[in-house]
């Protein structure tokens, strides 16, 4: 049966039922939640722009596109951005998806945080990073249907969401705090831990071995 919410048709697809349920089993509630609303919004806010994204290639961007905070993807420390990206090319090619597809989703998982960049890319890219944004920051919040609005979150509810995200964050990121240089992750623990002092880039170029 064919999943509508919002007037969005969720894919149905192997691969997009198979993310469905890994997401679900080894992430946890919020990060479920959250990754379909990403979904559904990135599909209302594309249409509004006049953006065709895949809707499969789309989807699993949003599903997986926080994986990485909870599960890091290999024993090298790098950003939680990556190790989604990472989670998703491993599935994507698992499950046959061309080098461009695999690549696309790549690429909206590890740019979903950076400003400014997402929106000049691809559709998919751009809709998963305007999908993220709604639904933490609340872009275009006022621009959308109400009732579509309340019929995703009756779906899949916030909850306290704005506090156990940056929860979330905290602990997915206080044991690799270099990895958050350059990033808006940096907030998050400069405002949360104590003592977290992040470094400037000022920092970095006077101190450089350069003698000037």
């Amino acid at each position: 049966m064919t999943e509508i919410v919002a007037g969005v048709e969720v894919p149905e697809t192997p691969a997009a039922a198979e993310a469905t349920r890994l997401i679900r089993e080894r992430t946890s509630p919020l990060i479920f939640h959250h990754s379909r609303r990403v979904f559904f919004f990135g599909v209302i806010q594309a249409r509004e722009l006049g953006l065709e994204p895949d809707p499969e290639l789309l989807y699993l961007s949003a599903l997986f596109h926080d994986s990485g905070l909870l599960t890091p993807f290999s024993e090298k420390e790098q950003r939680f951005e990556l190790d989604g990206a990472d989670h998703a090319r491993k599935f994507l090619l698992d499950h046959g998806f061309s080098t461009v597809a695999t690549d696309t989703v790549w690429m909206a998982i590890a740019l979903h945080t950076t400003p400014g960049i997402p929106g000049r890319l691809g559709p998919e890219i751009a809709a998963t990073n305007y999908g993220v944004l709604t639904d933490v920051v609340g872009l275009g919040l006022g621009r959308m249907d109400p009732g579509e609005v309340e019929e995703i979150t009756s779906v899949h509810p916030r909850g306290d969401f704005k506090n156990e995200f940056l929860q979330a964050f905290v602990e997915g990121l206080k044991n690799r705090p270099d990895t958050t240089y350059g990033t808006v992750n940096q907030d998050v623990l400069e405002h949360f831990i104590p003592g977290f002092r992040r470094t400037t880039m000022v920092e970095r170029i006077l101190g450089s071995p350069w003698p000037k």
